[in-house]
């Protein structure tokens, strides 16, 4: 099995590849946001965070998509936070 911060985004998807330096690995993009590894295959799936792959075609996300979401979670309301967790949710079904 291929560790997790080496993994590759599925042929299927078209994601951009960039430049390392506009580019985090998933696991960091976890580590900055403080949030669980799973919580950012979340974001990516409901658009809140940008797929991207590096120059080597590994799987992570836009520096500017998590810049982004950090700045969000900082400045939301408790009730922004809720309406988007019901949006996420419905989406989700």
């Amino acid at each position: 099995m291929t560790p997790r911060g080496e993994r590759r985004y599925p042929t299927l998807l078209r994601v951009p590849q960039v430049a390392d330096d506009v580019w985090l690995s998933q696991p960091e993009a976890a580590r900055h946001l403080g949030v669980a590894l799973f919580r950012i295959g979340a974001l990516i799936a409901c658009g809140h965070l940008a797929p991207a792959e590096n120059s080597a075609g590994r799987a992570g996300v836009m520096i500017t998509s998590v810049q982004a979401e950090k700045t969000w979670r900082d400045s939301a309301t408790y009730r922004a936070k809720v309406l988007r967790l019901l949006k996420d949710t419905v989406g989700f079904f």
